[in-house]
């Protein structure tokens, strides 16, 4: 059977067993970007991600007899959520290989599900390995996170949901990891929708796709640590690599400051929380790194699992990358009043002090002197502008830190 009839019969599998996510338009978003830009949110599906489409679909193609020795995975997260989900909702055990380094939450939501979670390895391809070794001893099924036709045709159901509601769409951006979620779209979209332009976006910190999408094959490459961790994977599959070679039309790379950005924005503009993986969508057209962009445009956001405590962090981060936080530190006379000045003329910019630290022990200030360390929030870059100009004019002695 062909792929593409795969994903059909996909689409009819699941439509009563997963959330028709939404398909937003925003407004905001056009008017800053002049481009009819929608959201497809599969952070609002059902385990908070897209990779329950993909799960579900696998299992539920099963004979039973191919499910009575329980269900095996690897993941960074999302897929592993998608697994336990649909291993319960079919009553069949699941354990799941999940790299060290997993945010907490996303551990947690597995086990909630039902799941026996194994943390191993430092990275994805790691804990792959780990799981597929455990698969050979104890004979369960191998749900692969992407490299099964299956799988891909599960994840291609969403390119017939926004067909459904767009038909005249000309762009979709797709987060790429290893490949199954824009592979399965690419195909849908390839024979539905020829005209559709595809860009699929990565992390520059886990760049493999792009390397694969120039050589024409599958190619490893190193991972860094990356917000974007949903979709940080060392080697593409071997399945998804020649689909996506013949029906994506290019790759992009964003920068962890512009997910960290892309985050905030979506946080502050449409209220909703996306994982690192999913904002890189919206960062790659914030940062402009998709030439000529015209026609109404789908930015797919595929996940909203994101840890509590790396979402102070991103906040923090996109809120410098975005020219809203300024750290400074000030040298100043130490004597009454010289810090009352400070806080005087930080008002008169009408930048507002976040923190404030006084250090007077530091061995390279000479005596009489004191370093005071300034966090600021501020209005943008030329707000900052303004705020640096108005401290030289008035002859501070100080440091911006990054």
């Amino acid at each position: 059977m062909q792929l593409s009839d795969l994903v059909s019969d996909a689409y009819d599998r699941l439509k009563k067993r997963v959330r028709r996510s939404e398909l937003i338009y925003s407004h905001y978003y056009n008017e800053q970007l002049g481009v009819p830009l929608y959201f497809k949110c599969e952070n609002l599906q059902r385990t908070g991600s897209f990779k329950i489409r993909g799960a579900l679909n696998f299992m539920t193609s099963q004979p039973r007899e191919m499910l009575n020795n329980g269900v095996i995975t690897a993941s960074a997260g999302n897929h592993a959520q998608g697994v336990a989900f649909s291993a319960d909702l079919l009553g069949v055990t699941a354990t799941v290989y999940m790299p060290e380094i997993t945010p907490p939450q996303k551990i947690q939501a597995t086990r909630d599900y039902g799941a026996d979670v194994v943390l191993t390895g430092k990275n994805f391809d790691e804990a792959c390995a780990a799981a597929i070794a455990a698969q050979l001893k104890n004979g369960a099924l191998f749900v692969h996170p992407f490299n099964d036709d299956l799988v891909i045709a599960g994840q291609g159901t969403i390119a017939l949901e926004i067909l459904e509601e767009l038909p005249d769409l000309r762009n979709v951006i797709i987060p790429v990891g290893g490949g199954g979620l824009i592979a399965g779209m690419a195909t849908a979209l390839r024979e539905r929708a020829p005209h559709v332009r595809i860009i699929g976006v990565e992390s520059s910190a886990a760049s493999s796709m792009s390397a694969s999408f120039s050589a024409g094959k599958p190619v490893e490459k190193a991972v860094n640590i990356t917000l974007a961790d949903g979709i940080a994977v060392k080697l593409p599959g071997s399945r998804t690599v020649p689909i996506i070679c013949a029906c994506v039309d290019e790759i992009v790379q964003v920068e962890e400051e512009d997910i960290a950005l892309a985050i905030v924005s979506l946080l502050e503009k449409t209220k909703m929380l996306v994982e690192g993986a999913g904002a890189v969508t919206l960062a790659a057209v914030l940062n402009k790194r998709i030439a000529h962009l015209e026609g109404k445009t789908v930015c797919l956001l595929s996940g909203g699992n994101i840890d509590v405590k790396t979402i102070a962090q991103v906040v923090e981060r996109g809120l410098l990358a975005g020219g809203r936080y300024l750290k400074l530190v000030v040298e100043l006379d130490d004597h009454p009043g010289a810090l009352a000045l400070l806080a005087d003329n930080i008002a008169a910019t009408r930048a507002n002090i976040y923190h404030i630290t006084h250090d007077r022990r530091s061995k390279s200030l000479a005596i009489g002197r004191t370093d005071v360390s300034l966090e600021l929030e501020t209005r943008g870059y030329e707000h900052i502008r303004e705020v640096i100009r108005y401290l030289e004019e008035r002859e501070y002695r100080f440091t911006v830190l990054q």
